[in-house]
């Protein structure tokens, strides 16, 4: 399937005196921010043609293509100008990590944090249970999952799915906590199973696409 591409807009991108613009790469499944790169007017446009990202280097002066070397390619799903058209914001499906470290994305070093701000996500909720399989703490509730196995993970899963029912017709709040449990429940599963959220994230991406070609067809 090829890029439809908006030539009214594209016409409209402001490169800096450098003849360059900045580029911030966005994990189309998580929406984590990956890297801030710039890009050229050569360098997009062989991203557009190609469909996977090219910047230009401002360090060795040059165009490189993402994963030439490493092979940690990242395929380009839409690219969007900001309102005065002088930044852009490119989501992609990428092919292993985004950073040259090894880490998923560039930016992976904390500065400040507000103590009102809540630092918990899913991603780093499965991350602590995955160490907990892979380096097992005494006392610990999710190590004892995985030293039961998968049939005593799916019987908690079983038990967790009832309590949201049951939950579901008592209250809201009740029905919130259950499935959180639940979630915690699912998420040891995935872990013991080596199945990564991401895996999900693209199924239930696949899903939207194939629903919104439904409606599609069905306005027509």
């Amino acid at each position: 399937m090829s890029m439809l591409i908006n030539k009214d807009n594209l016409d409209q991108v402001k490169f800096n005196a450098h003849g360059l613009i900045p580029a911030i790469v966005q994990d189309m499944y998580t929406n984590e921010v990956l890297t801030l790169a710039y890009m050229n007017e050569e360098s997009l446009r062989i991203t557009l043609e190609e469909e996977r990202t090219c910047f230009f280097s401002r360090s060795r002066q040059k165009l490189w293509r993402k994963g030439e070397e490493s092979g940690n390619v990242q395929h380009v799903v839409s690219i969007t100008a900001d309102c005065d058209y002088d930044a852009l914001v490119v989501r992609v499906i990428k092919e292993g990590p985004a950073c040259h470290t090894g880490a998923e994305s560039c930016f992976h070093n904390p500065l400040a944090a507000s103590d009102a701000q809540s630092d918990f996500t899913m991603k780093g909720l499965y991350e602590l249970i995955e160490g907990r399989k892979t380096n097992p703490q005494e006392g610990s509730y999710t190590t004892y999952l995985f030293e039961k196995g998968i049939d005593k993970i799916l019987k908690k899963i079983g038990e967790e799915s009832t309590e949201v029912i049951i939950g579901a017709k008592n209250s809201k709040e009740e029905a919130v906590y259950e499935i959180a449990d639940l979630a915690y429940h699912v998420m040891v599963m995935m872990a013991e199973m080596d199945i990564p959220l991401t895996d999900v994230t693209k199924e239930l991406a696949k899903r939207h696409v194939i629903d919104h070609k439904v409606k599609q067809e069905t306005m027509q």
